[in-house]
């Protein structure tokens, strides 16, 4: 190679390969002259300007730079000399390409154009973005995008291919992904947080807490029954969650909007009193009586000596499943999530003289099978008790 002292020259020996320091002296529309202190001024062709197409030399190049460039042709007869600037550009990026390739270095990288299936960076080399290398998200339109930087790391890399591959996605990616480890480490098992629902599915809600998505599984939405999410919740919605699990290796949130919420019966203690005419559901109909939901989640039992004024065998003789009826409430305890109501109070009925009895037996149903109501041994065999003693 000539040293940049030897350009000073006049007529000096060039050859093929040679990088030459010169100044442009003529700028015209498809060539530039170059003065390398050969016998005459080099050529630059337009082709060898840059990496990418351009209209005219005088969109990149101007009289009295100095620039860089490298021998390619010379045609003795004519003492003319073909130089080409893209030649030493393309030297200096491949040795640059190389090392950030290797290293996965993220840099920023101008938008030169769009094109068909992406976007064109001059990097010395032309360099590519395919179309699903853009952004996380699909892109129908990449007009706006010439003369923007991204941040990019080079994916592919072929020098004799001259194939440089450049991804905008993977920089978001690995930085949502830090962002993602980053709440990961800092959520708490039982901390309410705020979070947005993104998606529902048949199982559950998806939950953006902060840029990492949790499941709330269905069981976990409310304190009522839940036939499908998009009952009750829709995309975009705010609600406040309550972390359940979290799976570092997997990266997996478990939550629950039910458990950030106050339970139906908390509710009921502020909404209910005893005394208080209320109205209900019937919901499960059973030998001793009708269980009544008055709330979401909130049933009490009508005994069914509390269902008419006059004697009944069964409470089916009296009332349906899925009816509504007016109850009163005669108790409630909320620590035990029990509730007694009376129909035949409300229509008006004597309550009717309390038997005396043996102390009865306190054992219970638990709250999967009667709703959260104790109801003793008496209550299911009563009405036998007393078919035996006639």
């Amino acid at each position: 190679m000539v040293e940049e002292n030897q350009n000073e020259m006049t007529g000096k020996e060039v050859q093929v390969g040679d990088e030459l320091t010169g100044t442009v002296t003529k700028v015209d529309e498809k060539q530039a002259l170059i003065d390398v202190g050969f016998k005459s001024d080099a050529i630059l062709p337009i082709s060898e300007v840059s990496s990418l197409h351009i209209e005219k030399v005088g969109d990149v190049l101007s009289e009295g730079q100095q620039i860089t460039v490298k021998a390619i042709r010379l045609e003795e007869e004519k003492d003319e000399l073909i130089v080409s600037k893209r030649a030493v550009d393309a030297d200096k990026a491949w040795v640059k390409l190389k090392g950030k390739f290797e290293s996965g270095e993220v840099f920023e990288a101008v938008i030169a154009d769009s094109v068909k299936g992406g976007l064109v960076v001059d990097l010395g080399v032309r360099g590519f973005i395919p179309a699903s290398h853009v952004e996380r998200h699909f892109v129908e339109d990449f007009s706006d995008y010439k003369g923007k930087t991204l941040s990019v790391k080079v994916i592919e890399l072929d020098e004799e291919k001259n194939k440089v591959i450049l991804s905008h996605r993977a920089v978001l990616e690995d930085e949502a992904n830090k962002q993602k480890q980053g709440i990961l480490d800092n959520l708490e098992v039982g901390s309410v947080i705020e979070g947005t629902v993104q998606r529902l599915t048949d199982f559950g809600a998806f939950v953006d807490v902060g840029g990492v998505d949790g499941l709330v599984h269905i069981s976990e939405i409310a304190h009522q029954h839940v036939d499908k999410p998009s009952d009750v919740l829709k995309e975009g919605d705010k609600v406040n969650v309550k972390v359940l699990k979290v799976d570092k290796d997997n990266e997996r949130i478990s939550l629950s909007i039910k458990a950030a919420q106050p339970g139906p019966w908390e509710q009921a203690a502020k909404d209910f009193k005893a005394g208080e005419i209320v109205k209900g559901v019937v919901k499960r109909l059973v030998s001793f009586g009708a269980f009544v939901e008055v709330a979401p989640g909130v049933e009490g039992l009508v005994h069914i000596s509390q269902i008419a004024n006059r004697h009944i065998a069964t409470p089916g003789e009296v009332l349906k499943e899925g009816e509504e009826v007016q109850v009163k409430i005669l108790d409630i305890n909320v620590d035990e999530e029990r509730m007694s109501l009376s129909i035949r109070e409300v229509e008006g009925g004597e309550k009717q003289p309390k038997k005396e009895s043996k102390k009865e037996t306190t054992t219970t149903y638990s709250s999967d099978d009667n709703g959260g109501m104790g109801v003793t041994l008496g209550d299911l065999f009563g009405d036998l008790a007393k078919k035996l003693k006639q």
